[in-house]
Protein backbone atom coordinates (compact mmCIF):
# COMPACT_ATOMS: atom_id res chain seq x y z
CA UNK A 1 0.00 0.00 0.00
CA UNK A 2 1.49 3.24 -0.95
CA UNK A 3 0.52 5.69 1.95
CA UNK A 4 1.80 8.91 0.83
CA UNK A 5 3.54 10.48 -2.22
CA UNK A 6 6.28 13.27 -1.56
CA UNK A 7 7.83 15.21 -4.00
CA UNK A 8 7.97 17.67 -6.59
CA UNK A 9 4.84 19.00 -8.59
CA UNK A 10 5.72 18.11 -12.61
CA UNK A 11 2.47 18.33 -13.58
CA UNK A 12 -1.12 19.85 -12.19
CA UNK A 13 -4.07 19.55 -13.59
CA UNK A 14 -7.73 19.88 -11.56
CA UNK A 15 -7.81 16.06 -11.78
CA UNK A 16 -4.29 15.12 -11.17
CA UNK A 17 -1.18 16.28 -10.06
CA UNK A 18 2.18 14.60 -11.41
CA UNK A 19 4.90 13.92 -8.73
CA UNK A 20 8.27 13.95 -9.20
CA UNK A 21 9.82 10.95 -6.57
CA UNK A 22 13.55 10.64 -7.03
CA UNK A 23 13.01 11.08 -10.94
CA UNK A 24 10.12 9.06 -11.02
CA UNK A 25 6.47 10.27 -11.89
CA UNK A 26 3.67 9.16 -10.16
CA UNK A 27 0.32 10.77 -11.80
CA UNK A 28 -1.98 10.86 -8.86
CA UNK A 29 -5.62 11.60 -8.60
CA UNK A 30 -6.98 14.35 -7.17
CA UNK A 31 -10.60 15.90 -6.16
CA UNK A 32 -10.97 19.42 -7.15
CA UNK A 33 -11.22 20.27 -2.87
CA UNK A 34 -7.60 18.76 -2.99
CA UNK A 35 -6.00 20.81 -5.34
CA UNK A 36 -7.51 24.24 -4.60
CA UNK A 37 -6.27 23.41 -1.12
CA UNK A 38 -2.75 22.63 -2.46
CA UNK A 39 -3.01 25.17 -5.51
CA UNK A 40 0.18 22.91 -6.90
CA UNK A 41 2.36 24.66 -8.97
CA UNK A 42 5.35 23.32 -11.12
CA UNK A 43 8.71 22.96 -8.83
CA UNK A 44 6.91 23.41 -5.67
CA UNK A 45 7.23 20.58 -3.19
CA UNK A 46 4.16 18.67 -2.23
CA UNK A 47 2.89 16.32 0.13
CA UNK A 48 -0.53 13.86 -0.79
CA UNK A 49 -2.08 10.86 1.86
CA UNK A 50 -2.86 8.56 -1.01
CA UNK A 51 -5.19 5.41 -1.72
CA UNK A 52 -3.82 2.77 -4.24
CA UNK A 53 -6.91 1.06 -6.27
CA UNK A 54 -6.33 -1.95 -7.97
CA UNK A 55 -8.79 -3.35 -10.66
CA UNK A 56 -7.86 -5.66 -13.71
CA UNK A 57 -6.79 -3.14 -16.05
CA UNK A 58 -5.45 -0.94 -14.20
CA UNK A 59 -3.66 0.47 -11.12
CA UNK A 60 -4.92 4.05 -9.91
CA UNK A 61 -3.34 6.02 -7.39
CA UNK A 62 -5.70 8.72 -5.77
CA UNK A 63 -4.65 11.36 -3.69
CA UNK A 64 -6.08 13.59 -0.68
CA UNK A 65 -4.61 17.11 1.34
CA UNK A 66 -5.91 15.83 4.21
CA UNK A 67 -6.08 12.06 6.33
CA UNK A 68 -9.88 13.60 6.61
CA UNK A 69 -10.62 13.62 2.40
CA UNK A 70 -9.04 10.13 2.20
CA UNK A 71 -10.95 8.48 5.27
CA UNK A 72 -14.17 10.07 3.62
CA UNK A 73 -12.97 8.32 0.38
CA UNK A 74 -12.02 5.06 1.72
CA UNK A 75 -15.74 4.97 3.79
CA UNK A 76 -17.66 5.42 0.50
CA UNK A 77 -15.51 3.17 -1.62
CA UNK A 78 -15.70 -0.10 0.76
CA UNK A 79 -19.00 0.34 2.85
CA UNK A 80 -21.39 2.03 0.62
CA UNK A 81 -22.03 -0.63 -2.23
CA UNK A 82 -22.63 0.44 -5.71
CA UNK A 83 -19.86 3.40 -5.29
CA UNK A 84 -16.63 3.41 -7.05
CA UNK A 85 -13.21 5.89 -6.76
CA UNK A 86 -14.71 7.28 -9.52
CA UNK A 87 -18.00 8.50 -7.41
CA UNK A 88 -16.35 9.27 -4.40
CA UNK A 89 -13.46 11.52 -6.18
CA UNK A 90 -16.61 13.26 -7.96
CA UNK A 91 -18.52 14.11 -3.63
CA UNK A 92 -15.39 15.22 -2.30
CA UNK A 93 -14.74 17.38 -5.41
CA UNK A 94 -18.00 18.53 -4.80
CA UNK A 95 -18.44 19.64 -1.35
CA UNK A 96 -16.18 19.82 1.74
CA UNK A 97 -15.90 17.26 4.21
CA UNK A 98 -17.83 19.35 6.28
CA UNK A 99 -20.56 19.53 4.26
CA UNK A 100 -20.65 16.25 3.80
CA UNK A 101 -20.87 14.81 7.42
CA UNK A 102 -23.75 17.57 7.79
CA UNK A 103 -25.90 15.63 4.71
CA UNK A 104 -25.37 12.43 6.00
CA UNK A 105 -26.31 13.57 9.66
CA UNK A 106 -29.50 15.82 8.56
CA UNK A 107 -30.46 12.77 5.85
CA UNK A 108 -30.13 15.29 3.23
CA UNK A 109 -29.42 13.38 0.29
CA UNK A 110 -30.45 16.10 -2.26
CA UNK A 111 -27.16 18.02 -1.00
CA UNK A 112 -25.40 15.07 -2.30
CA UNK A 113 -26.95 14.00 -5.47
CA UNK A 114 -25.45 18.33 -6.45
CA UNK A 115 -22.09 16.44 -6.89
CA UNK A 116 -21.07 15.32 -10.76
CA UNK A 117 -22.26 11.82 -11.48
CA UNK A 118 -24.22 11.20 -8.62
CA UNK A 119 -27.81 10.76 -9.06
CA UNK A 120 -30.34 11.07 -6.17
CA UNK A 121 -30.94 7.42 -5.98
CA UNK A 122 -27.32 7.35 -5.32
CA UNK A 123 -27.15 9.75 -2.84
CA UNK A 124 -30.07 7.79 -0.57
CA UNK A 125 -28.24 5.10 -0.36
CA UNK A 126 -25.18 6.73 0.53
CA UNK A 127 -27.08 8.31 3.66
CA UNK A 128 -28.93 5.42 4.10
CA UNK A 129 -25.92 3.14 4.71
CA UNK A 130 -23.66 5.26 6.48
CA UNK A 131 -26.06 6.34 8.88
CA UNK A 132 -28.15 3.03 9.58
CA UNK A 133 -25.09 0.49 8.53
CA UNK A 134 -22.24 1.90 9.49
CA UNK A 135 -23.43 4.67 12.12
CA UNK A 136 -21.19 7.49 11.63
CA UNK A 137 -23.96 9.45 11.65
CA UNK A 138 -24.50 9.63 15.15
CA UNK A 139 -20.50 9.78 16.10
CA UNK A 140 -20.76 13.12 13.63
CA UNK A 141 -23.66 14.82 15.21
CA UNK A 142 -22.33 14.07 18.79
CA UNK A 143 -18.97 15.89 17.36
CA UNK A 144 -21.36 18.78 15.83
CA UNK A 145 -23.09 19.23 19.95
CA UNK A 146 -19.52 19.29 21.55
CA UNK A 147 -20.03 16.02 22.92
CA UNK A 148 -17.31 14.32 21.41
CA UNK A 149 -13.68 16.37 20.05
CA UNK A 150 -13.42 16.40 16.64
CA UNK A 151 -10.34 14.50 17.17
CA UNK A 152 -11.76 11.22 18.36
CA UNK A 153 -14.49 11.64 15.78
CA UNK A 154 -12.16 11.49 12.70
CA UNK A 155 -10.14 8.39 14.62
CA UNK A 156 -13.23 6.64 14.69
CA UNK A 157 -13.86 7.31 11.07
CA UNK A 158 -10.41 6.68 10.43
CA UNK A 159 -10.65 2.92 12.12
CA UNK A 160 -13.80 2.31 10.52
CA UNK A 161 -12.42 3.28 7.23
CA UNK A 162 -9.53 0.54 7.55
CA UNK A 163 -12.17 -1.89 8.16
CA UNK A 164 -12.76 -2.30 11.81
CA UNK A 165 -16.30 -2.25 12.79
CA UNK A 166 -17.92 1.01 14.51
CA UNK A 167 -18.26 -0.41 17.90
CA UNK A 168 -15.34 -1.81 18.60
CA UNK A 169 -13.84 1.42 17.17
CA UNK A 170 -15.51 3.34 19.51
CA UNK A 171 -15.05 1.12 22.42
CA UNK A 172 -11.47 1.12 21.95
CA UNK A 173 -11.11 5.17 21.37
CA UNK A 174 -13.70 5.98 24.87
CA UNK A 175 -11.01 5.04 27.69
CA UNK A 176 -7.82 6.86 25.59
CA UNK A 177 -10.25 9.85 25.30
CA UNK A 178 -11.42 9.84 28.56
CA UNK A 179 -7.50 9.43 30.12
CA UNK A 180 -6.25 11.95 27.19
CA UNK A 181 -9.05 14.59 26.07
CA UNK A 182 -6.29 16.66 24.25
CA UNK A 183 -5.11 14.08 22.57
CA UNK A 184 -4.47 14.68 18.62
CA UNK A 185 -6.03 12.33 15.85
CA UNK A 186 -2.93 10.06 14.92
CA UNK A 187 -1.65 9.47 18.91
CA UNK A 188 -5.62 7.93 19.50
CA UNK A 189 -5.42 6.01 16.29
CA UNK A 190 -1.84 4.77 17.10
CA UNK A 191 -3.17 3.83 21.34
CA UNK A 192 -6.31 1.97 19.45
CA UNK A 193 -4.35 -0.05 16.82
CA UNK A 194 -2.65 -1.50 19.71
CA UNK A 195 -5.13 -2.12 21.81
CA UNK A 196 -7.45 -4.04 18.80
CA UNK A 197 -4.75 -5.80 17.21
CA UNK A 198 -2.56 -6.73 20.42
Amino acid sequence: MIVFVRGTVAEALPNSITVDVGGIGYEVCVPLSTYDALNPLPGQQIMLRTHLHIRENAQVLYGFATDEERDIFRLLVDRVSGIGPATAIAILSGMRVSEFKNAVVEGDAQAISHAKGVGKKTAERIVLELKDKVGLASTWEAQQQGATTRAAADAELALVALGFKQTEARKALAPLVEQNPDAETDELIRHALRQMNP
